[in-house]
């Protein structure tokens, strides 16, 4: 009888390795927390192609936007550990909202397994024209003596808690209105229902250029290639945002190694070729893959310094 059972337990150990062995034999599917029109989902986009190529099985993406990326994060989290459900995460999935929690619902370095670093984004300060601002300062200023009147949209983590750090440390009064995505914010900034928007340039680019809106600072240390006439926060006379506007790759936790390396060799290639980094350079991201061991040890970095900048930022727990 023993000899039965462990005939039977060699058996299934082998048809599980080979099925690993033999990854992928069906479609991959990329759980993205944004919705359609985003730098996120556009930028997913851009890399399931060349994905199902290499891998020679469709990937499909999924949006799942809303909680701020909560419902994507914990639908990956609770799929099967086999490589066919992935996540396109984002620093509001994986940092705020562990870091904006008494009680997480998940834990970023624990239940789930790094795949590969994707790309840092580019986010700049819009203003509509109605704001008599031209400047960062100007914008302040007028914000100051005018408190409440300004609303600023939101699409994700990383301008609500870089926007609130902002008003914080100037001690300004803005609006906040939140949106399950920046397409969605979108529509009511070019029509002046919301004035303001620390957001990835995707969708908005073609308003700056018809006069629509207007771009005051980018938030990362250095100027951008897409708009290089627009200094940085640091140029403009404020602290840079320590956080990292940041996408990545993982997997549900347990993923097998075998399975977690193909991944992430087939992304980083991609991430390499010209054509996916001026695709992503035209969204306002840069491409920028990793291993899965640097990008464990990001995570681990980013945990923390989510949950000092949004402790300063005077951001309550839920």
């Amino acid at each position: 009888m023993r000899s039965i059972h462990l005939l039977a337990a060699l058996a299934c150990a082998f048809a599980v390795g080979h099925a690993q062995a033999q990854y992928p034999t069906k479609p991959i599917r990329i759980i993205v927390p944004f919705a359609a029109g985003g730098a996120g989902e556009l930028g997913t986009r851009i890399v399931a192609q060349p994905l199902s190529q290499a891998l020679g099985q469709p990937v499909i993406v999924e949006t799942r936007p809303g909680a701020d990326g909560q419902i994507a994060a914990l639908e990956t989290m609770r799929a099967t550990a086999d490589g066919y459900t992935i996540f396109a995460a984002s620093g509001g999935a994986m940092f705020a909202i562990p870091a904006l929690r008494k009680t997480s619902p998940y834990d970023p370095v624990a239940d789930f397994t790094p795949i590969s670093s994707f790309y840092t984004s580019t986010f700049f300060v819009f203003v509509h024209p109605s704001v008599p601002a031209r400047s960062l300062g100007e914008l302040i200023d007028y914000a100051r003596t005018n408190p409440g009147k300004l609303s600023y949209g939101s699409g994700n983590m990383f301008s609500i808690v870089a926007m609130a750090q902002l008003l914080q440390q100037t001690r300004t009064n803005m609006v906040h209105v939140p949106y399950k995505g920046e397409g969605p914010a979108v529509l009511d900034f070019i029509t002046g229902r919301i004035q303001v928007m620390l957001a990835t340039p995707a969708a908005l680019l073609a308003h700056l250029k018809e006069g629509k809106l207007r771009a005051l600072a980018t938030a990362l240390p250095q100027r951008s290639s897409i708009l290089p006439d627009v200094p940085t926060f640091a140029e403009a006379g404020f602290p840079e945002p320590r956080l990292v506007p940041w996408g990545g790759f993982v997997g549900p936790a347990g993923l097998p190694r075998n399975v977690t390396e193909r991944l992430s060799r087939e992304i980083n290639l991609i991430l390499k070729r010209d054509d996916v980094r001026e695709k992503l350079a035209s969204l306002g991201s840069a491409g920028r893959g990793s291993s899965p061991e640097e990008l464990a040890e990001f995570i681990k970095e980013q945990v923390v310094a989510w949950r000092q900048g949004i402790r300063e930022a005077g951001i309550p727990q839920e």
